[in-house]
């Protein structure tokens, strides 16, 4: 007697198969996410089900974590009042990503680029850089050095956010940290080694919300910052971006470094996509 599958067994069957295929025509994760993804940021990285790791297995290679300090640990939430023991920076982002590097002879990817560490310091910013600072040493071999006038690039380069102490980071050298600038940074020329990145709120710029084409002159304004961003050496990054892939569109095509991003598989299958077109295009 042949053998006949069961009427369960081969509904759970074709459902793996359609997955599987989905995911494949979509150039998905289980396609073609080794791939880094230099400019994909992690925004608020640490309320996903899987903090750093569901960015790592994309590709993406910023990400974002908010810190207080609180009985001398630093602990990764947005509200002071949702901080628990367990989730440290250590535990949620420099031990894995150290383990990663070891294992990648220095890259977080194997081959790729250095990896954003964007750190959020959402109390006393002195107090909390100092023990930031502390903890760093531990992850020195993995870390970019910066001077006054050299940056090494090693597998994560860690960017000091919000409560930022500025004047006590820019008075180091060498040190494990820069910091995440802001436009005053662009126009001024602040040196690439003290502020590599240069981050904005989308609506402290632009009033454009994505409904229809951007205005000529807003586009002129991005391209603008975007132009004396890179010639200064700086990347540049939008936060409080409008809903939209029309957006990412946008800043893609000014050449914003980094595009913020919430949904993680959309960046991923937007920048996929991209890269497959320039790469159809190309002569």
């Amino acid at each position: 007697m042949r053998w006949k599958p069961k009427p369960f067994r081969m509904r759970r069957i074709c459902g793996m198969v359609a997955a599987l295929t989905l995911i494949l025509m979509a150039g998905g994760p289980g396609a073609e996410s080794l791939v880094p993804l230099e400019r994909a940021h992690s925004h608020n990285d640490y309320y996903r089900q899987r903090p750093l790791l569901d960015a790592l297995e994309l590709g993406i290679c910023s990400v974002e974590a908010d810190i207080f300090l609180v009985d001398g640990e630093l602990l990764v939430a947005h509200d002071l009042h949702r901080t628990t023991p367990a989730k440290t920076l250590r535990g949620m982002y420099l031990d894995p990503l150290l383990e990663r590097a070891r294992k990648n002879n220095g890259r977080i990817y194997p081959g790729g680029p250095p990896v954003i560490l964007l750190i959020d310091i959402k109390d006393d910013g002195e107090k909390t850089y100092a023990k930031l600072r502390e903890v760093l040493k531990d992850y020195e071999e993995m870390l970019t050095v910066f001077t006054h006038d050299s940056t090494e690039p090693r597998a994560v380069t860690v960017l000091i956010s919000g409560s930022t102490p500025r004047a006590t980071i820019a008075a180091e050298s060498p040190r494990l940290a820069a910091i995440d600038g802001r436009p005053p940074d662009i126009e001024q020329g602040t040196s690439p080694h003290l502020t590599p990145l240069v981050s904005a709120s989308w609506s402290s710029v632009f009033q454009w919300r994505g409904d229809g084409p951007m205005p000529e002159a807003e586009q002129a304004r991005l391209k603008e910052l975007v132009a004396k961003a890179h010639a200064n050496g700086q990347r540049i990054r939008f936060w409080g971006l409008p809903f939209g892939r029309q957006v990412w569109q946008v800043l893609y095509e000014a050449g914003v470094d980094l595009l913020n991003a919430d949904h993680l598989p959309a960046i991923h299958k937007f920048l996929h996509e991209r890269m497959r077109e320039e790469r159809a295009s190309a002569p």
